[in-house]
């Protein structure tokens, strides 16, 4: 977990009542195209300056090679996020962040077992490989994660799902209030009431939560992203959130010698690293839904712009462009290794897994030639199996950098 691997399994539907939330079922979508602020899902016609192409550089005009411009690997300061907040409240004891502000919740322990074994069958058939890895926490914890597995994929499900085109910004503001409502001890089903009880046991905020919604909300009206700086925001709403909620559920390893802010930093870092190779990796369906989600200067840049993807060729330009996308979901995968080490020992072993199957699909990207507009890069099956020892080996000791 620790970052947002799993909500891109298949898709399915989960028992949530799309028709009592959007009456009125329709997107906002905006009529005019801005880059940056999309209403139009039209392909854009390519412009290609003589600006732009003055930055691609020849280094060798004899050979014909080309010199391509640097990227900013960052695109947000980790401040601009506004998690220190989010941190201190979820690195208090549970007594001290519950005083006065939240209901402690008391259900039917049956009924409540029957709640956490629902969320325990979704995540065992949809994240089969992420479920797995949560087999060696204990049961207390598990519990916990399979609910907010099932809470975010709900939420995804709003904006990706079967019923997306039904769902209105209205719809998004009611799951806002439901899950409020969720927190305050109030649940609308079993599976709100999975959630409800593992609040009232673990530091949780509400703040990522709300975070994840936004991002969603960005889906029904954005579908171009100007430069690094709002893909990066946007990486953060869907899925650096879910670092943020996993963290205070996994814990961290009472040896480990590293602040809680780094940790949470690290959590944030890998769910941006997963949701870039999500997007890298979705590149040619994304386009087939109207949708680029690659930075418009970046690509121009490169003397590239929507038309480019649209055509589904795979140029020399294309690859450089690829090359430094890859390496920047590497640069945030590689940000988040020493946090990663730093959890619950019983808790490390499915984010390593996250971690090093999402690298792998870059590696398929890059086997693939770097067609990512005609092929979808994976993982085999087998591979990810081969995989989890590997994972294993990296989850049972802490790193020897962050003990010194």
């Amino acid at each position: 977990m620790f970052g947002l691997g799993f909500l891109q399994s298949p898709t399915f539907t989960l028992p949530f009542e799309v028709s009592k939330m959007c009456p009125a079922a329709c997107f906002g979508v905006k009529p005019s195209y801005e880059i940056g602020n999309i209403g139009s899902f039209l392909p854009q016609k390519c412009t290609r300056s003589n600006s732009i192409r003055a930055e691609v550089l020849i280094a060798d005009p004899k050979r014909g090679e080309r010199v391509f411009p640097e990227l900013t690997i960052q695109g947000i300061p980790r401040d601009d996020f506004h998690i220190s907040e989010i941190v201190k409240k979820q690195s208090q004891t549970n007594g001290f962040f519950r005083k006065g502000s939240l209901r402690k919740v008391n259900f039917n322990p049956m009924f409540l077992e029957e709640a956490y074994q629902r969320c325990q069958i979704i995540c065992a058939e949809y994240a089969k490989t992420f479920y797995l890895g949560t087999r060696l926490m204990t049961e207390e914890r598990q519990r916990a994660i399979w609910a907010i597995y099932v809470w975010c994929r709900r939420t995804d499900e709003l904006v990706d799902g079967p019923n997306a085109d039904y769902i209105s910004s209205t719809a998004l503001d009611r799951w806002e209030e439901r899950t409020e409502d969720i927190f305050r001890g109030r649940p609308y089903d079993m599976l709100d009431a999975a959630l409800a009880d593992t609040v009232s046991k673990f530091p949780l905020d509400i703040k990522p939560f709300k975070d994840m919604i936004e991002g969603m909300r960005m889906d029904t009206w954005k579908s171009r992203y100007e430069n690094f700086e709002e893909l990066c925001l946007y990486c953060y709403y869907v899925a650096g959130t879910v670092g943020l909620m996993s963290v205070p559920v996994m814990g961290i390893a009472p040896e480990s010698a590293v602040s809680s802010q780094s940790i949470y930093d690290a959590a944030v870092y890998l769910g941006i690293g997963n949701q870039l190779t999500n997007i890298l990796r979705d590149v040619g369906e994304d386009a087939q839904r109207g949708r680029v989600y690659l930075p418009q200067d970046e690509l121009a840049q490169f003397g590239l712009c929507d038309e480019d993807v649209y055509s589904r060729k795979v140029t020399d330009g294309w690859r450089e462009f690829m090359k430094k996308q890859i390496s920047r979901a590497r640069f945030y995968f590689n940000q988040a290794e020493e946090g990663a080490s730093q959890l619950d020992k019983a808790s490390r072993w499915p984010v390593w897994s996250s971690l090093m199957i999402y690298r792998q699909i870059l590696d398929a990207i890059e086997e693939n030639d770097y067609d990512n507009l005609t092929k979808r890069a994976y993982v085999k099956r087998t591979k990810k199996f081969l995989t989890l020892p590997l994972a294993y080996t990296r989850a049972v000791s802490l790193s020897t950098l962050a003990l010194q």
